[in-house]
This record gives structure tokens, C-alpha cells and sequence, in this order.
């Protein structure tokens, strides 16, 4: 073929390659890999979970960009851009750097085809294997056992959390879940599990492998008041630490999970304590409970599962009262939509419905139906063919003092993101 000429054309390409857009197993990655050469010369952490990936994995890039070491980051999926997938020292990899290490895992490949995720993993951890880091921090994609990211061994592997996503792949059961994303640990190395009720299971493998497991409350745990809070490790204390940048019920748990990842890896990445709060304060991962400035409240969130749409529900709680809440809501069609809306329906007033696009995007219709199955009033729900228009739905059916809540999909989150920025580029004179 004609090698494409622009990373547009490259991704286009790379999606068509692979019959299937999600086909695990570990065969064809290990060997194009393998023929890739690629090897760290820097301790690698792998981030897995079902919630909680995105946040955790930001926190140690910041923190360890704060005690001066230079990191990759490789998180997934994007929201606006596929650049954000890879980030060489906190900076989006360039579209040029990116269509080089495309071009070279094409030219090695041969017979086997890859899955989008598969052929851009490869490519942006070939990019980071060149780049002379100090650090390599790679967020699991699905599960664990089967993640193209797995081909790797881990020095650190955090589990963020277990709860019931993407079951067809993973599993029916939070313990079926857990032995996936478990094999992600590594013998001998030490394996986070941030999870309060951590399932059996994942503890079984970590044993049947030798890893050397840190539980949250046995191994570390965190404290605080309202003003500041303080991690306890196995050996390491730190205290009168400032809340992360980043909002939500959970970010103790995420903080702490990272922290320990970084006492884990003391002796090689020692990072003081002015570095801890400094990434603390820093760090930015869009579409985590992001509150945007100005009336309306509008709150982003990428919440698609019944476990993170509890954690929203938390949250929408702590913020104060609002008169009325409108939802911008959509979701896809493999998804637990019911699940999603029994967590948050009591705190929402109208819902604001966006068909997704794709294979797998959920209809308007099919989600209003799941809607009014839940229990939501008829009148509360209103179908839109877009999240554009959706949201501009729910801006017109609001008050100030009101918010609006996006949320259900990266999709969703990511539409409404455009179409704010285009609002904001008409206003301007």
C-alpha cells in the first residue's frame, strides 16, 4: 500500500486492518513486539481497574514530573484528540512523531494483523522505549490478563478498583473480573490493590504468582480532615498534603493507590515531599468530575458504568444544592444503561438523551426507553439525534443558578467539549 501522509490517514488505516475492533490475546502483539525491539530501561508502572485509571495514572505523572523526572504517560481512550493518548514529559506527542512510529510497526508486521488498539499501543510504546525516560506509566486498556499492555512486565502494577464492566469480555462476576485484571502483577514485584474489598480472586493470583501484594487498609491508607490529609505506607508517612486538583469522592482512594506505587518505588525514583504536593495541586485529567466555570454549572464526566455513576452520585450530592439538575445523557449500547441510571435518577430533572454514534452507540429511543423502564417520568425525557443538540436543549430548559450534568460515555463527554468550544468561538467579537 501507499504509507498514508497524515496521522487522520493513518488512524483511518489502522482501524480497517483487524476483522474484529477487540480481539484479546497477547500472540500477535508479543511478536510484533518482539520484532520491534522495544525494551525499557526504566521502571514501567502499569494502571488497571475498572474506575479510577484515568486519575491515578495523571497523579504519578505529576508527581514525578514535580521531583524532575522526565515521563511518559499512555492513557486511552482520547477525548478530543488521539495525540492525548501519549505524552512524552506532560506534552502531547506531535502528529509526525506519531506517523514515524506508525510507519514502523507497518513495516514490520507482515501477515499479522493487529486491532486499532493493539497497532497504536505498539507504536506509542516504541516512541516511549526511544525517548530516554525516567519513568513509564501505562493505563491497561480492558481487563488485564489479555491487555495488549500486559506484553510488558510491570516493576509496579496498581489495580485501581473491580467492579462490573465490560462483562462479555471480562466476566459476570466482580471475582471473574478481578482474575483478569490480577495478571497484570508481576512475581516477586510489588502489586497495588486500591480497592477496599478487594475479590478473592484477585488475591489468590497475586499469591499464585508471588507477587508482593499492598492492600489499601492493611498495607496503606489515608486520613484527613477537611483541610488537608496524610498517607500511611509500609514505611512511608506523609502528612499535611493538600487535596488533588481533581474533584471527587474518590480521589483519597486514587491518590493513595499512586502513592504507594511511588513508596514501592523508592529506592529507584525517590520523590520528595514538596514534589507530592506540588503534582497534587497540578494535576488536570478532563472529564473526571470537571466543574466548568461560570453559570450554568456544567459538569463533565465520563461515568459509563453503575460503579462510577455512584461515585457521580456522591458527588453531585457534596456540591450544594442547585434548584434543578439537567442531564446530557448517552451512552452506549453494550453499556449498563440501567444500572447507570438507578445510581444518579433521583438527583437528576430532565433528561436531555443523545444518540451516540458507531456500531455501538445506543439510540435515543432505545435509552429513553431504558429511561422510562427505570422509573423516570415521560415528561422529563426528551430524544435528541446528537449530543450537540442535546446540550443545547438542556441550556435552554435551565436557570442560572441551575446545572448540567454530562455524562455516560467518553463519546458524550468528548461531543460536548466541541460543542462548548464552538459556543465559546461564536460569543467572541
Amino acid at each position: 500500500m501507499n504509507s498514508p501522509d497524515s496521522l487522520a490517514a493513518w488512524l483511518a488505516y489502522i482501524e480497517r486492518l483487524h476483522a474484529r475492533p477487540i480481539d484479546l490475546g497477547l500472540d500477535r502483539v508479543r511478536a510484533v513486539a518482539e520484532r520491534l525491539g522495544i525494551r525499557f530501561d526504566c521502571p514501567v508502572i502499569v494502571v488497571g481497574g475498572t474506575n479510577g485509571k484515568g486519575s491515578t495514572c495523571g497523579m504519578l505523572e505529576a508527581i514525578l514530573r514535580a521531583a524532575g523526572y522526565r515521563t511518559g504517560l499512555y492513557t486511552s481512550p482520547h477525548l478530543l484528540r488521539f495525540n492525548e493518548r501519549a505524552r512524552l514529559d506532560g506534552v502531547e506527542a506531535s502528529d509526525a512523531a506519531l506517523v514515524e512510529q506508525f510507519a514502523a510497526v507497518e513495516a514490520v508486521r507482515g501477515d499479522t494483523t493487529l486491532t486499532y488498539f493493539e497497532f497504536t499501543t505498539l507504536a506509542i510504546l516504541r516512541l516511549f522505549a526511544q525517548a530516554r525516560l525516567d519513568a513509564v506509566i501505562l493505563e491497561v486498556g480492558l481487563g488485564g490478563r489479555l491487555d495488549a499492555v500486559n506484553i510488558f512486565d510491570a516493576d509496579v502494577a496498581v489495580i485501581t478498583s473491580v467492579d462490573l464492566d465490560h462483562m462479555e469480555y471480562l466476566g459476570p462476576t466482580r471475582e471473574h473480573i478481578g482474575w483478569e485484571k490480577a495478571h497484570i502483577y508481576r512475581a516477586g514485584r510489588a502489586a497495588i490493590c486500591a480497592d477496599p474489598q478487594p475479590p478473592a480472586r484477585l488475591v489468590e493470583v497475586a499469591a499464585g504468582l508471588g507477587a508482593d501484594l499492598w492492600c489499601f487498609g492493611r498495607d496503606f491508607n489515608y486520613s484527613g480532615d477537611r483541610q488537608q490529609w496524610a498517607y500511611g505506607g509500609r514505611k512511608t508517612r506523609r502528612s499535611g498534603l493538600p487535596y488533588p486538583a481533581l474533584r471527587g469522592a474518590n480521589q483519597l482512594l486514587n491518590a493513595s493507590g499512586a502513592l504507594a506505587a511511588l513508596e514501592a518505588l523508592g529506592p529507584r525514583l525517590p520523590v520528595p515531599q514538596a514534589a507530592v504536593r506540588e503534582g497534587l495541586l497540578r494535576v488536570q485529567v478532563p472529564g473526571r468530575f470537571q466543574i466548568l466555570p461560570g453559570q450554568p454549572a456544567i459538569i463533565l464526566d465520563v461515568a459509563h458504568n453503575p460503579h462510577a455513576a455512584a461515585v457521580l452520585a456522591q458527588n453531585l450530592d457534596a456540591m450544594g444544592y442547585y434548584p434543578e439538575t439537567h442531564a446530557v445523557f448517552g451512552m452506549l449500547a453494550d453499556k449498563d444503561i440501567a444500572g447507570v441510571v438507578a445510581r444518579v435518577q433521583g438527583r437528576i430533572d430532565g433528561w436531555h438523551v443523545a444518540a451516540l454514534p458507531g456500531p455501538r452507540g445506543a439510540s435515543a429511543s432505545a435509552q429513553a426507553e431504558r429511561l422510562r423502564a427505570a422509573g423516570v417520568s415521560p415528561d422529563a425525557i426528551r430524544e435528541h439525534a446528537s449530543v450537540e443538540s442535546a446540550l443545547e436543549s438542556a441550556q435552554g430548559a435551565v436557570q442560572p443558578a441551575d446545572r448540567i450534568l454530562v455524562f455516560g460515555s467518553f463519546l458524550t463527554v468528548a461531543d460536548a467539549m466541541r460543542a462548548l468550544e464552538a459556543q465559546r468561538l461564536r460569543r467572541r467579537p
